[in-house]
């Protein structure tokens, strides 16, 4: 089961810059959660525990507005573009049993064969997967793998219930020889003759 953190909401009646403003002075992030054809629900949230929660990718969140309950992943985040704080957030409801579509980061584990380098092409992959269960990142392991090896998006294993949206020959990690390897050896042997 995925990681899942919690935040406390405050129904917001206000509405415009100012009020924005004030909540934001306050320590208090504006917020909106939709989907589901539910009407839009006007919140505020706790600015520090929600600029903690966004860093992580897909963060799945309950938050409890008066008693009730909403689970709900980040859909959009709006910031300051000097102070870097979250000015508002939209969320998006998710049901459990349902699948959304979201991007993961792709890591690349282990040491390829000596001499090469692994390189990441793909840095994150488009997944559909279970809501309640969305994983961290997806772990590409290259250990002992030789040049020339290509590792397509098709070929990766993902958690269970996972599907891969990109193509799947989309190239996500490649073994190479460093470039100036081969020029160096034409360069010994033309030396040596």
């Amino acid at each position: 089961m995925k990681q899942e953190y919690t935040l406390a909401g405050t129904a917001r009646e206000t509405f415009g810059k100012g009020v924005a403003r004030k909540l934001r002075a306050a320590g208090q992030t504006p917020a909106v959660i939709y989907g589901h054809g539910t009407d839009p629900i006007h919140l505020s949230v706790e600015a520090h525990p929600l600029s903690l929660i966004v860093r992580r990718a897909n963060a799945l969140i309950e938050v409890d507005l008066d008693g009730a309950k909403h689970l709900v992943l980040v859909k959009d985040v709006q910031r300051d573009p000097v102070r870097q704080i979250i000015e508002h957030i939209d969320l998006i409801i998710v049901k459990e049993g349902e699948t959304v579509e979201v991007e993961v980061p792709v890591i690349v584990e282990g040491i390829s064969f000596s001499g090469t380098n692994a390189l990441l092409e793909l840095q994150t992959m488009r997944l559909s997967v279970p809501a309640t269960s969305i994983p961290q990142n997806i772990t590409v392991n290259v250990d002992g793998l030789t040049a020339g090896t290509m590792i397509l998006a098709g070929q990766i294993e993902l958690p269970k219930g996972s599907t891969v949206l990109d193509d799947a020959e989309q190239l996500v990690v490649n073994i190479v020889e460093p470039r100036g390897a081969s020029e160096d050896e034409d360069g010994e042997e033309a030396a040596a003759e």
